[in-house]
């Protein structure tokens, strides 16, 4: 299947990197897009928003508290919702230079226009996956959309996809997704992954992880194994800093350790095809059995059942054959334990 696509979702988080480092936002987010490159990720995505077009003033907390004090959605938002256009262009730019794609989440009409001529494909948040008017009006912008639905029944999944569909858009991916952060494992529901893959036959389908990191990535190895083409997860370069997405994000460290794992499973996946590896050719002729004579026999002796037994090596005749060489005389003098091959018989 060969390594899945992988996003690092900058999201907002490089904020609160610059705060801790004392730089700018500007250069906490290149800082990001260095350390994702270094990691071996794909793609490098932002969110594009403004706290006034995505929430109302007074729309509560949904995520873990005491993790992200913040109480309402517009307060959190309106912390890091300063970048427009020209800060997204020189990301994208220096994206770019990096070796890697760009994309950016877009919340709103404005920010889906602006960042039409960057992305190098659009990302719709699960948040906005019953917004049908927006999922159209992207879809209609002629690029490849990455959708991610979580907390979705199947019907809203299927209503999206028709939506795409109807306003042109011909390169889709799902990602599996739980709308929860962080999310617990016993609530990843994985198996989700061939789900989608099963119901959405056309489209790709992949993996949006907000399950926090373990010591060997395994949920990301998981989904893998289930058939996700495309991984997206949360990127941060302290998973210590307190706000917002850090405290489920990866870092680089943890980024490559999935790569590794994605690299070693299709190493010992191998093919599907079923055939004799070299380095069972000497363990095969060694380890199979041959009929060996189970006395000594005289050159005419004619070969009963029980004058043969099937033991190691390979090397002789199959004892798949024994009931073409019962019946058969000895061409020569034989000793017990004798390996028969068919000049014998």
């Amino acid at each position: 299947m060969g390594k899945p696509y992988m996003i690092a979702e900058m999201g907002v988080n490089f904020y609160d990197t610059a705060a801790a480092l004392g730089i700018t936002p500007l250069a906490a987010a290149k800082l990001y897009i260095d350390k994702a490159a270094e990691a071996g990720i794909d793609c490098a995505k932002f969110q594009s928003y403004k706290a006034n077009t995505i929430v109302s003033k007074n729309s509560p907390a949904y995520w873990d508290t005491t993790k992200e004090p913040t109480k309402t959605q517009y307060e959190l938002f309106l912390k890091f919702d300063h970048f427009g256009e020209s800060e997204y262009q020189e990301l994208c730019d220096y994206t770019h230079k990096k070796g890697m794609d760009f994309t950016s989440t877009p919340f709103d009409y404005a920010s889906a226009d602006y960042l039409n001529s960057m992305v190098d494909f659009y990302k719709i948040s699960s948040s906005d996956l019953s917004n049908l008017p927006f999922i159209r009006y992207i879809g209609a912008k002629g690029k490849p959309v990455f959708m991610s639905v979580g907390a979705a029944y199947l019907s809203e999944v299927d209503e999206a996809v028709r939506a795409l569909r109807e306003s042109g858009c011909k390169d889709i991916v799902l990602l599996h997704c739980v709308l929860s952060y962080p999310t617990d494992p016993s609530n990843a529901n994985l198996r989700i992954i061939e789900t989608l893959k099963r119901d959405f036959p056309d489209v790709r389908v992949g993996f949006s992880d907000h399950v926090a990191p373990d010591e060997s990535m395994m949920t990301l190895a998981a989904a893998y194994m289930l058939g996700a083409e495309v991984i997206e997860k949360h990127f941060t370069l302290d998973k210590t800093l307190q706000g917002n997405d850090h405290y489920h994000a990866g870092d680089p460290d943890d980024f490559r350790k999935a790569i590794a794992n994605f690299k070693w499973i299709d190493r010992v996946l191998g093919s599907p095809e079923k055939t004799v590896l070299p380095c069972e050719l000497i363990p095969r002729r060694e380890a199979r059995r041959s009929l060996v004579l189970a006395r000594d026999m005289k050159k005419g002796e004619v070969i009963r059942e029980e004058d043969i037994i099937p033991k190691r090596p390979g090397t002789g005749i199959s004892p798949k054959y024994a009931e073409i060489v019962v019946g058969r005389c000895v061409t020569q003098d034989l000793p017990e334990d004798t390996i028969l091959r068919w000049d014998m018989v």
